[in-house]
């Protein structure tokens, strides 16, 4: 089993991060930051006669990394009570992977995959951050992944999240679980 990591955060060594990289410690992954990607928003063309225009960004090549993998951990900070935006735009453009011809098997691809999601914030997010959740759950039910788990921590500032002993203990969990599944 092969583990990809999608880090949707824009803050270097942030909360969210830190506690996805004591899940996967001691596990080989590999580490995708959105925010080193350029991602052009989609362009909503499902509909249209002529479909989808090419664009000229870095999606596709983080498509093709992440289709390697059996094992895809999402790893958001908590932006106004869903994920980031940097996140929120790279899931947008699967509506364009799905109609492109480059990647007919992408549905079928995705279903043969377990995902994650760690999460972080600052306002209540053990009750505030589960729309964010349930969204993903959605996400993933609509291209068949099976989603295996998630964790929600607690912390604003930088380094808050050793704060949060229940964060700290499901990112322990969570890497055991992992390590049994890549072994």
């Amino acid at each position: 089993m092969t583990i990809a990591v999608i880090y949707g955060g824009n803050r270097p060594n942030g909360n969210t991060e830190s506690l996805t990289k004591l899940a996967t410690q001691g596990l080989v992954v590999e580490e995708i930051y959105l925010k080193d990607y350029l991602i052009e928003p989609i362009i909503d063309k499902r509909h249209a006669e002529e479909g989808f225009p090419e664009i000229n960004d870095d999606y596709d090549s983080i498509i093709d990394r992440i289709l390697l993998h059996d094992i895809l951990i999402f790893s958001t900070p908590i932006y106004w009570y869903s994920m980031t935006g940097t996140m929120k735009n790279f899931i947008d453009r699967w509506s364009q992977t799905l109609k492109d011809a480059k990647y007919p098997d992408f549905k079928n691809q995705m279903s043969q995959k377990r995902a994650y999601v760690v999460a972080v914030g600052g306002d209540k997010p053990y009750m505030k951050g589960l729309p964010l959740i349930q969204q993903f759950q959605h996400i993933f039910d609509f291209v068949g992944t099976t989603f295996d788990g998630y964790i929600i921590g607690e912390g604003n500032k930088p380094g808050e999240i050793v704060q949060d002993m229940n964060a700290l203990f499901a990112a322990e969990q969570l890497r055991k679980k992992l390590q049994n599944a890549s072994s």
